[in-house]
């Protein structure tokens, strides 16, 4: 109102005209450079109880970009399914990442994204379909298009991330650990990540999440409203894929309790069964797992008990490399070994890059591991 008082407008009318018609403009130059014709991808995922196809066509007539699920996998009656204007929403941020990045976010932009999907998919849920956790599916919608966009245009999309956020749930009491339960009684949410698939002009980013951007929360603030302690919290080594450019890092974390009583955590996670792949000879991410401290793996969907004394190992997934390894610049190889990104072996087996003890790259044996494999 001020601007409206400064400016003496009685009406924005012309002024929200002029930019949805500058908008528009933009987005269909922007369209115009891509090139025509119709594309097709499907990545499998862990869905919860049984593994999910995702399936996507990507059609460019050089003013529109249709992306049609037609061939996606049926609702679930676990609550990972998604509305269509959920599947909507991610489906279009995956793709205003690649062509038009830097354009405002409006309906006229939007309106040159259409997305279709049969009803009864688990991205176009009727209701009264479950969709508490529909992020599991929308937050891999990205990843689905840049598998169509990459055939359009190789050299543009990034490798595959991990998606849905590892978002750590805990919970101890009587209505979940059971009754007599001696302890406090809490539940807590702790956002965390995998790591980022990687891009062709950098590395990818390690522990941090994509398409959603949740922030992490910081385990002092967990640890001091609830009776757990975070013993570990460490970016995972060799988990992010090999590649020119490398995945980004997954994380491990370690927690246990103070308190001499159980707690829970409720898993819902992705890219256990399924990791993250790469692209253009690029290395698939580590998958992620979970496991106890004493060695014991854990399942990866469901309310999981930790018992008093024992520690839960959450190892996150990695983010998919890009490139042929053997490619990477031997001094990057160097770098990430030096940080802990990348163990020595992985450097010699995957990279074919020797060190020296020093820790330098060894020229001549590194030439000729190189020399050997092409």
């Amino acid at each position: 109102t001020s601007m409206m008082d400064e400016y003496r407008l009685e009406t924005i009318d012309e002024l929200s005209q002029h930019i949805l018609t500058a908008s528009d403009r933009s987005m269909r130059e922007a369209i115009a450079k891509l090139p025509k014709g119709s594309w097709r991808h499907s990545v499998r995922i862990d869905g919860f109880a049984d593994p999910v196809d995702l399936c996507a066509t990507l059609t460019i007539d050089g003013e529109t970009i249709f992306i049609d699920f037609e061939g996606t996998s049926p609702v679930s009656k676990y609550g990972v399914n998604c509305p269509i204007g959920y599947s909507h929403a991610y489906t279009s941020f995956g793709v205003k990442c690649l062509v038009a990045p830097r354009l405002a976010n409006n309906a006229a932009v939007l309106d040159r994204i259409v997305v279709r999907a049969p009803e009864g998919t688990i991205v176009n849920a009727p209701f009264p379909a479950p969709v508490t956790a529909r992020a599991l599916i929308g937050q891999m919608l990205p990843d689905l298009v840049f598998g169509c966009f990459e055939q359009a245009m190789p050299g543009r999309a990034p490798a595959e991330g991990t998606g849905a956020s590892w978002s750590l749930r805990f919970g101890a009491g009587p209505g979940v650990t059971g009754p007599g339960f001696k302890g406090t009684a809490f539940l807590s949410q702790n956002f965390q990540s995998g790591g980022m698939g990687a891009h062709w002009l950098h590395d990818g980013i390690a522990a941090t999440p994509y398409p959603s951007g949740v922030k992490a929360i910081a385990i002092e603030i967990t640890e001091a409203l609830t009776p757990l302690v975070f013993w570990r919290k460490e970016l995972r080594c060799d988990s992010g894929g090999a590649g020119v450019m490398r995945g980004g890092l997954g994380q491990t974390i370690e927690v246990g309790s103070r308190e001499d009583a159980p707690f829970a955590i409720f898993a819902r996670f992705q890219r256990v069964k399924f990791p993250a792949d790469g692209r253009g000879g690029g290395a698939p991410g580590a998958a992620g797992a979970l496991s106890l401290a004493s060695g014991a793996g854990i399942l990866q969907h469901g309310t999981q008990m930790i018992a008093p004394g024992e520690r839960l190992v959450v190892e996150m997934p990695g983010g998919g490399g890009l490139g042929y390894p053997s490619k990477r610049d031997p001094r990057a190889v160097e770098a990430d070994v030096a940080n802990g990104y990348v163990s020595a072996q992985a450097a010699r087996d995957i990279y074919k890059v020797t060190l020296g003890a020093d820790g330098r790259v060894d020229e001549a044996r590194t030439i000729h591991a190189r020399q050997s494999q092409e």
